[in-house]
């Protein structure tokens, strides 16, 4: 099995119809599940243009294998308008929580080393009455995310109603690692992510939720002019 994450920006008449009808498993050979979603700026006012870009659109997908994806990105029309952007290839390696839509994933596929870079992606379904407890606790972790020293990208996104991702690409699992427990002297405000993750043990936020880790493969195109995998540019790149 492949993933895959991808980022293009696209006439907002593209990406709304995107989001409306995703590309499902049988219409693309070789297609596992796929998530299309507006691209969400982490931190940004929660009253904001930049909290649903209509004109970028994310997508994460499952696939059988490489083929598959080169030939969604050869033949089929939103593959064609993806194969513009910017996608990294990933090797999936562990998670925490589950999606159904995302089943069967082991538990664990893999290991790796502390110091190779990771991507992190999140993928829930909101429990909609719990919205203003999840703004309350998750917008200390977007900002962060998004300010942190050890991230070379990183993005939330969104697809109504419901269906919140974070994507992020680390620089090295054992910086990601002290981000989660909070324990980065060099971060304000480090200890977000431990207190959110509290929260909502207390009480779930999501119908269902997945924090994934994957190893990245390959990277294609550029992101707004700039390669985001660190051993590429090490160059730290401007959120969007």
């Amino acid at each position: 099995m492949l993933h895959s994450f991808h980022l293009a920006e696209l006439p907002v008449r593209v990406t709304a119809r995107a989001l409306a009808r995703p590309v499902r498993r049988g219409e693309v050979r070789g297609l596992r599940h796929a998530e299309p979603l507006a691209m969400m700026r982490l931190g940004s006012p929660i009253v904001s243009p930049d909290r649903m870009q209509l004109r970028r659109l994310a997508m994460f997908c499952a696939w059988d294998d490489e083929a598959a994806l080169e030939e969604f990105l050869a033949r089929h029309p939103l593959g064609g308008r993806l194969a513009g952007g910017w996608h990294v290839r990933l090797e999936y390696l562990r998670r925490y929580g589950e999606v159904a839509a995302l089943a069967p994933l082991p538990q664990r596929a893999g290991d790796w080393q502390p110091d190779e870079p990771i991507v992190a992606v999140t993928l829930a379904r909101l429990r909609l009455p719990e919205l203003p407890r999840f703004l309350r606790w998750g917008r200390p972790v977007e900002r962060l995310v998004a300010a942190h020293p050890a991230t070379t990208f990183s993005t939330a996104a969104f697809r109504p109603p419901h269906t919140f991702s974070t994507f992020s690409i680390w620089r090295t699992v054992h910086e990601m690692m002290d981000m989660v427990h909070g324990r980065d002297p060099r971060v304000a405000g480090a200890p977000a992510h431990a207190v959110a993750m509290a929260e909502q043990r207390r009480r779930e936020f999501h119908h269902e939720s997945a924090f994934m880790r994957f190893r990245p493969v390959s990277e294609h195109g550029t992101w707004q002019g700039r390669r985001l995998v660190p051993g590429r540019d090490d160059d730290a790149l401007p959120q969007p």
